[in-house]
Formats: structure tokens, C-alpha cells, sequence
């Protein structure tokens, strides 16, 4: 469906990461001014899961299909609720488009599938707003790995920055070379800290503290570094599968000190980062997002590895925490505008795409002809 392009957008953008902090959800304008895109973030809250909701989502991978199905419906109607919650707090008055990312289940490209739970139907039936969900199912279906989704917004919305760096439970970047957008998963981020963390009745490492008191476990460096060379050479995106399968066993082991874990982790982190940002001519100005960001003493171990080629800047703390969200909204003013909002050479599939479902066909009549 392509409506007539219109120039000014008022869209509730909606994230659940893999770090299992809670919902992210930011109310975002967006206006369109002689070929250029403008944005704000309004307002915007992250609402904590429930111990109930930690549970439903971290075991869902394990739910039979008539389950899974079910809490699929379930999780739509929450996300729906919760939207209503954020529009009477914040009285916003106007809103044109819900987009939600979802939270994913199941990513896996290589056997042509992902899964991201949140039915956009019950949403829309719950709010009665129209609903731009399920963003990433049609690029794996011409062959793309279905992320790293974020890099439209990037060059569209960041573009003062050379590289932006997102540093949620997977750190990711995106970057100009030569004229295009290059964009990829490198490494477990807050997954890794926030699963080691638990162990020490955290629910995350607050500014590094607990892993700025550990040593590197050179052994644990170097097994870290032999998964992550795979990863280098093909760039895959990364999901919760290999985290359980090849990092998980690595870090949870108590046989080392948890402190140190951590401190392991953080380096191990912060060396892929840097591997992965080419040496350029001049020095590059980063952009650091993510929860991650407000993790001091990684931030600084980047800093050390990265201070002769690139600067990194750390923005004020709504767009550190919801740039995701804001990205997620934008997606749905593309598609809602029948652009291109993936592309193929950063997913590498066979063509870009105007990706995502859009549910309330009567309100987004109503918002094409207004």
C-alpha cells in the first residue's frame, strides 16, 4: 500500500532488545524539509519487564507452537496496553503510526527465518491506532539476513557521524565506504555483561563498576577471540541461538572470578570494536549508543584502543537509550511512504526493500488524505 507522501509524522516507536531490560518506547516527530529529515524525540520511557514477563520471554524459545502462537497474541495485547499507559501520561494528542519492532525468538537466516514476538493485530485492536510491525521476515525472504535494520536511520537521520556504534545486548555499527552504507552485528554486548551481572544479584554492570575491579583472563580472552574470527570474516547477524551455544558456555562457569569474567568480557568487547572500524585518513567522529554507552569503563577501554583515528561521542541520554525506538519509528514513516527502509547491501539480499505490515487500513486512509 503507498499513500501520498506527506511531509510531517507523529509515530510511537517501540523496542524490546535482546538484554530483556524492558520495552522501549519513544514518541517521535518526523518532517521532511527540502530533502533533508528532521527529527525529535518528544518523550520516551522504558518500562521495566516483570519478573513474570523476564521469564515468558526468556523461555519462550522453548514453548510449543500453539504456545508460542498464544503468547504471541498475549504479548501484542501487552505492548498495546502499554501504549495506552505512555499516551495518557504524556496526554499526546496526535498519534499517526505505532511501529514495533518486537522482541525477538528466533533469528536464524541461515534456514530462512526470524520471529519476532508481538501480533501488531491485538496492538491495533488494543489501541485502535494503525500499526507498522514484522520488519524483518521480508528481506530474509530475498535472501538478507534481516538485520541489521537500524543503518536507513543512520545515514538518514545521523549523517554528521561517520560511524555509529550501538552497543545493546549485540553491539553493532554502520558506516559510508565508498559511498555506501555498511552495517553489521560484531560482537555480544550487554547479553554477555547483563547474564554475568545476574550472578552478582545485578541486573547490569552500573558504569563498569563491577568489572573495573576484575583482571583479563587471558585463556577466557583468547577462546572469546577464536568464536569472534569466525564472525569477522563473515559477518553474520548475531541472535540469542549462538550466544547460548557458543559464548554462554564460556563465561558461565564459576571456575574463574566473576569480577575477572567480567573484565574479560568488557576487553574482549571493546578489541572487536576497534577491529572492526577501519584506520582512516582522517580522524572518524563515532556516534555510541545503547545501553552500553552508560557503561563507563567500557567506554573508556574504546577510547584507549580507539584515541588516535576516532572520537567518540556519547549523545545526551534520551538518544542513547532510544535511539533504537526512534529508528523503529522512522522505519514506519518509510514504509508508510512506500520507501526503501533496508538495504540490500547491508543485509545482502537480492534488493532493497520496503519492509514491514501494516495493520488499520481505515486509519491510514484517514492519514493519507489528510
Amino acid at each position: 500500500m503507498k499513500t501520498r507522501a506527506i511531509n510531517k509524522y507523529h509515530v510511537i516507536g517501540m523496542m524490546s532488545g535482546t538484554s530483556l531490560d524492558g520495552v522501549d518506547v519513544a514518541f517521535c516527530h518526523f518532517e521532511l524539509k527540502k530533502k533533508q529529515w528532521h527529527f525529535s524525540i518528544d518523550v520516551a520511557q522504558t518500562f521495566p519487564y516483570s519478573t513474570e514477563w523476564k521469564n515468558k520471554l526468556s523461555s519462550s524459545q522453548l514453548l510449543s507452537g500453539e504456545k508460542l502462537i498464544q503468547l504471541h497474541s498475549e504479548y501484542g495485547r501487552f505492548l498495546g496496553e502499554l501504549c495506552i499507559r505512555f499516551v495518557r501520561k504524556y496526554k499526546i494528542k496526535k498519534v499517526d503510526l505505532i511501529a514495533s519492532h518486537g522482541h525477538t525468538v528466533f533469528h536464524q537466516p541461515q534456514n530462512k527465518f526470524t520471529f519476532q514476538l508481538g501480533d501488531g493485530n491485538a496492538l491495533h485492536a488494543i489501541t485502535d491506532l494503525p500499526v507498522a510491525y514484522d520488519f524483518r521476515n521480508l528481506d530474509i525472504g530475498l535472501g538478507g539476513e534481516g538485520a541489521p535494520l537500524v543503518p536507513i536511520g543512520d545515514q538518514l537521520l545521523f549523517s554528521e557521524y561517520d560511524v555509529c556504534l550501538n552497543l545493546g545486548g549485540i553491539a553493532n555499527l554502520s558506516m559510508e565506504v565508498n559511498g555506501k552504507r555498511k552495517a553489521f552485528d560484531i560482537c555480544f554486548c550487554n547479553m554477555a555483561l547483563n547474564f554475568l551481572s545476574a550472578k552478582a544479584g545485578k541486573d547490569f554492570d552500573e558504569n563498569g563498576k563491577l568489572s573495573s575491579q576484575g583482571k583479563v583472563n587471558e585463556k577466557l580472552l583468547n577462546k572469546l577471540g577464536k568464536i569472534y574470527s569466525a564472525v569477522r570474516n563473515k559477518r553474520p547477524s548475531l541472535a540469542r541461538e549462538s550466544f547460548e551455544k557458543e559464548i554462554r558456555p564460556l563465561i558461565e562457569p564459576d571456575d574463574a572470578d566473576l569480577y575477572d569474567r567480567l573484565r574479560t568480557v568488557c576487553e574482549s568487547i571493546a578489541a572487536e570494536i576497534a577491529r572492526a572500524i577501519p584506520r582512516p585518513k582522517k580522524k572518524l567522529k563515532l556516534l555510541a549508543t545503547g545501553g552500553g554507552a552508560h557503561n563507563d569503563f567500557l567506554i573508556e577501554l574504546l577510547r584507549l584502543k580507539l584515541a588516535s583515528r576516532v572520537e567518540i561521542i556519547v549523545p545526551r541520554k534520551t538518544t542513547v537509550d532510544f535511539k533504537e525506538a526512534l529508528v523503529f519509528a522512522f522505519l514506519g514513516v518509510l514504509r508508510l511512504r512506500g520507501e526503501i527502509n533496508v538495504f540490500k547491501n547491508v543485509t545482502s539480499a537480492k534488493r532493497d526493500s520496503c519492509s514491514g505490515i501494516l495493520v488499520g487500513e481505515k486509519s491510514l486512509n484517514a492519514l493519507a488524505n489528510r
